[in-house]
């Protein structure tokens, strides 16, 4: 599965960096997006959404709601199947247009859903 980590940090602390991690060991291609960063433990960043050559299946946030919002069309261009509002990044200004276009919204903590085995779709 093709997996966006919008707000990865190469800060082994940050739950986003964990979520990285977490998705390459369980078999997940991932696409960290961070506009600042160029690697996260061997793993490329991408700049932007635009920049991810591949479908993405999911894509999960870790970006405020007062930074994502300014991201509607960028996220919506890039059609992921289902977007993950991690706990903090929740944004009704954001996840209602995604439903409008047929994204599936999950409010969740994407490690936990992985280490539960509710990540898959």
């Amino acid at each position: 599965m093709n997996v966006a980590i919008l707000g990865a940090s190469n800060k082994p602390a940050r739950y986003s960096h964990q979520a990285v991690l977490l998705l390459a060991e369980k078999g997940h291609t991932v696409f960290p997006v961070h506009p600042a960063l160029s690697d996260i433990d061997g793993h490329r960043i991408y700049k932007t959404l635009a920049d991810i050559p591949d479908p993405l299946d999911t894509l999960t946030l870790y970006v405020a709601p007062i930074h994502s919002t300014g991201m509607t069309d960028a996220i919506l261009a890039a059609r992921p199947r289902r977007v993950i509002f991690n706990p903090g990044t929740e944004n009704p200004e954001l996840e209602n247009p995604l439903s409008a276009a047929g994204i599936e919204v999950v409010r969740a903590c994407t490690l936990v859903m992985l280490r539960t085995g509710q990540f898959a779709p």
